[in-house]
């Protein structure tokens, strides 16, 4: 694994993630749109270019750009002049979510604090040392008990921290963990390759989702069906995507075949998720993924199966469904109707507002504050360590277009299993017309009727 990873000197940093220009496709083929990205960077700092010369490192400048996703002006980003407070009439008139926001990005950016952007590696690496020191601890300790009653607590709280894992690798992908691109890809594929993850094939897809917020069709996350492909779903798929447990254990198939109404692998250099000049990154991760998933298969031999499916195995599932569970309710369940957009309707600025914040009690802590979404899809550069105070700054800014999120009663969010069950069973499809659309709902497929 050292030495896949190692290989990291020869590939290049991380491309800033920017807005999608309102015009800014390219058209390979029509079933593949690119993204244009912007060249103009807002930089808050400016620290001297680090160079690696010699070996394996080609001359690569690696001065840190913190980039913040630009947007084309137009009437939804400038803003309009109303009356009220940021878009709402003080008469108390009827919030639209769907409206353009009376405020730009550059408002909200210029609302959190300058210090909020500073990237601390140090501070980061410990979270990696907490994260995995704990890890290594529960299993050993786990081990040694033995005892039945036992592991049941320990493969809920080692898959939580497979998920702490996850999300610093997040991180990483996103250039937030630090300022150094070989920092950030080496410990990026350790956490991610350690619990089966492709690292830079997750990375290029996550950033798509980014970059594609609150888009009907091109988002990649959890975005919505449209009613025509909907339709088409045979009756297992339709079951298997909106029947618990099922859409909580869909993360290592959308790693393989992505979502329906959407063709490529996450594994796969040539898949159309990937451009030609990111196929090198992608051939990296699949060969260390398939390195863990060999050192998995030797320990089953040294240690048994039954072994290594309680010490690994079900922790793996319960990451897993942390993972759906989390980035499902950051985009779905809330009370409110989220709006989802197409065409000129759509913006960055507007696509990021579609998403939620969430409570998680304890778990806010121990899975880095993963709960705070809204600037972090705004902002991915902030680091998780500043995401509680830069949202704060933000919510003045953001008015009722922030969804306060529900708190947790307890040290455990199981306020977020009622928000999940009625987002289910409620959120099935968009129409296949109109620029601002929300779910409707399907009510055969849960025996209502719509008298109901």
């Amino acid at each position: 694994m050292a030495i896949l990873v190692s290989s990291e000197c020869g590939l290049k940093s991380l491309p800033c993630i920017s807005a999608m220009p309102r015009n800014g496709f390219i058209l390979r083929d029509s079933s593949n749109p690119r993204l244009l990205y912007s060249s103009k960077i807002f930089t808050d700092q400016k620290p001297s270019p680090i160079k690696f010369l010699g070996g394996c490192f080609r001359e690569r400048n690696w001065g840190v750009k913190v980039s913040v996703p630009i947007l084309p002006v137009g009437e939804e980003e400038r803003g309009e002049s109303v009356k009220g407070v940021n878009g709402i009439e003080e008469d108390d008139s009827e919030f639209d979510p769907g409206a353009p926001p009376p405020f730009n990005l550059v408002d909200v950016r210029a609302a959190i604090p300058k210090h909020c952007w500073v990237k601390d590696p140090w501070r980061s690496m410990s979270y990696v040392v907490r994260d995995v020191v704990l890890v290594f601890g529960l299993a050993a300790a786990a081990a040694y008990i033995d005892n039945w009653l036992v592991w049941p607590l320990y493969w809920v709280a080692q898959g939580t921290m497979f998920w702490a894992l996850f999300v610093l690798g997040h991180d990483c992908g996103h250039g937030s963990f630090s300022n150094n691109p070989k920092l950030n890809n080496v410990v990026g594929h350790l956490l991610h390759s350690s619990i089966l993850v492709p690292y830079h094939g997750w990375r290029i897809s996550h950033r798509i989702h980014h970059q594609n917020h609150g888009h009907v069709e091109n988002d990649e996350s959890w975005h919505p069906l449209s009613e025509k492909i909907y339709r088409n779903l045979d009756n297992s798929t339709r079951f298997l995507r909106f029947k618990l447990p099922f859409p909580m254990l869909a993360y290592p198939f959308y790693l393989w075949k992505r979502s329906p109404g959407k063709t490529g692998s996450h594994f796969d250099p040539t898949s159309d998720l990937f451009v030609p000049s990111e196929r090198k990154d992608v051939i990296t991760s699949t060969l260390c993924w398939t390195t863990m998933a060999a050192l998995l298969v030797g320990l089953c031999f040294a240690m048994g199966p039954i072994q290594m499916l309680k010490l690994y195995g079900v922790p793996y599932w319960v990451f897993v469904t942390w993972l759906d569970l989390v980035t499902y309710l950051h985009h779905h369940g809330h009370e409110d109707m989220i709006p989802w957009y197409r065409g000129k309707e759509w913006s960055y600025l507007r696509g990021g507002l579609t998403t939620l914040d969430r409570d998680y009690g304890w778990i806010n802590n121990i899975h880095h504050d993963i709960g705070t979404h809204v600037v972090h899809h705004l902002f991915p550069q902030i680091p998780h360590y500043h995401l509680v105070e830069a949202t704060l700054a933000a919510k003045p800014i953001l008015g009722k277009y922030y969804r306060e999120p529900e708190k947790s009663a307890g040290p455990l969010p199981f306020h977020l299993i009622g928000n999940l069950i009625r987002s289910l069973k409620k959120d099935h499809y968009v129409s296949d017309t109109g620029d601002v659309v929300y779910y409707k709902t399907d009510f055969e497929i849960n025996h209502y009727s719509k008298s109901e």
